[in-house]
């Protein structure tokens, strides 16, 4: 008996000799096989195939300041991010790391070695993305989806805005789209930034496109069994934007595609109340039986709870999804023209998208669009319920209006 315990107890030993020795003998070389990375992959896909593949030009941009910084090792001077330790690596002989402080003495002195180097070149190249908001600055965002007929509206209304031009960024985002709205952009983009005279001209346009390969037909967009899952999709498009066109700016602006109308001094009067979200009350005008324009609200995801709608929420299971405007679904909120003339600006619980200003730091804050469900609410309204979550104020303005166009 003892005599095979010894003998299972030296075959371990040599099968994880064996295995120490071929883990050892990996080279960088070898990296770029798919077996040494654990997934099927060509040596094209590898993470060291892309980082030994670093144009000249770029790799010059990451080296250390002249006369500063430890020399470049002689082995593996490609790899700029990732060091690879290479058969030979000994440990250094115990001592102090020179990045911890040695204050007691005090003969350590910091030193930038090349990795920091990088780093610091690295954040003077983000620095615009990193530094304070620039007062007043304001990004207007809007994703657009087959807008092509609406874009000369909405330019016509944004050239009447009075606010400085240099103040404004624009960025869109073009999803799904199967019309002309992208190179009507390309091209009002080249007019505006190249050709139009320098005061009408934004402080950045910015265009991205990225398609969520999701598409419903006129009938079917507005059927509240479809509300899910087009809202969802409507998220995922806010937040990619958001997220994307961000910079320094101070204010966010969140404005549909295809509004009529909005007056030409709203920017300035929405940031007048200071609100960390706000929003007008949006308006449709239709023809009534008798041929007469009547106005009622078209934004019915701008509401506030009442404890009628607060009990209801209470009986709803985890997974239900509540949605406006549908008869078959009363949720007992309370919209924005169901308030009395002098309640000029009220707290809401829920905002739509048409015309929403954003102070920037809720969104850098984390405050986006939730794609899930969050407290029974996605998109807007559960962007709405999550900035609360977050001790930001909601607020609307019942007797502001706007119009959207009629569908």
């Amino acid at each position: 008996m003892l005599i095979a315990i010894v003998a299972f107890t030296l075959t371990c030993t040599l099968l994880v000799l064996r295995g120490y020795h071929q883990d050892a003998a990996i080279t960088p070389g070898d990296m770029t096989q798919p077996q040494s990375i654990g997934r099927a992959v060509g040596a094209e896909d590898s993470w060291y195939a892309k980082t030994s593949a670093v144009p000249e030009e770029e790799t010059s941009a990451l080296e250390p300041m002249s006369g500063q910084g430890a020399p470049q090792p002689e082995e593996h001077v490609h790899a700029k991010y990732i060091e690879v330790l290479g058969n030979n690596y000994q440990p250094k002989p115990a001592a102090m790391p020179s990045w911890l402080p040695q204050t007691k003495t005090g003969k350590h002195r910091a030193q930038l070695t090349n990795e920091s180097q990088v780093i610091l070149a690295n954040n003077r190249d983000v620095a615009p993305y990193t530094q304070e908001p620039e007062d007043d600055s304001l990004l207007i965002l809007t994703p657009v989806k087959n807008n092509a007929q609406h874009l000369a509206r909405y330019f016509a209304l944004l050239d009447k805005l009075k606010y400085p031009r240099s103040r404004i960024s624009l960025a869109f985002l073009v999803s799904d789209s199967t019309d002309k709205t992208q190179q009507m952009l390309i091209e009002s983009r080249q007019w505006y930034q190249e050709q139009a005279p320098p005061e009408l001209r934004f402080r950045r346009f910015d265009i991205y496109r990225q398609d969520f390969f999701y598409a419903l037909s006129r009938k079917q967009r507005h059927l509240r069994e479809k509300q899910k899952e087009r809202r969802i999709m409507m998220a995922r498009a806010r937040n990619y934007l958001w997220t994307r066109a961000l910079e320094n700016e101070q204010w966010v602006l969140w404005i549909d595609g295809d509004l009529e109308y909005y007056p030409p001094n709203i920017v300035r009067d929405l940031m007048a109340y200071d609100k960390d979200v706000i929003v007008p009350n949006c308006l449709v005008r239709r023809r009534n039986v008798q041929g007469r324009w009547k106005h009622s609200v078209y934004d019915r995801n701008a509401w506030q709870e009442t404890a009628q709608s607060l009990e209801m929420i209470k009986k709803l299971n985890e997974t239900d999804f509540l949605v406006e405007g549908y008869k078959s679904l009363k949720t007992h909120r309370r919209y924005l023209d169901r308030f009395p003339k002098n309640e000029t600006v009220v707290p809401l619980d829920g905002v739509g998208g048409t015309f929403t200003l954003v102070k920037s730091h809720v969104h850098r804050s984390g405050v986006g669009f939730p794609a899930w469900l969050f407290q029974h609410q996605v998109e807007t309204e559960g962007f709405a319920k999550l900035a609360k979550a977050n001790g930001y104020g909601v607020y609307g303005l019942p007797f502001y209006y706007i119009r959207h166009v009629t569908n």
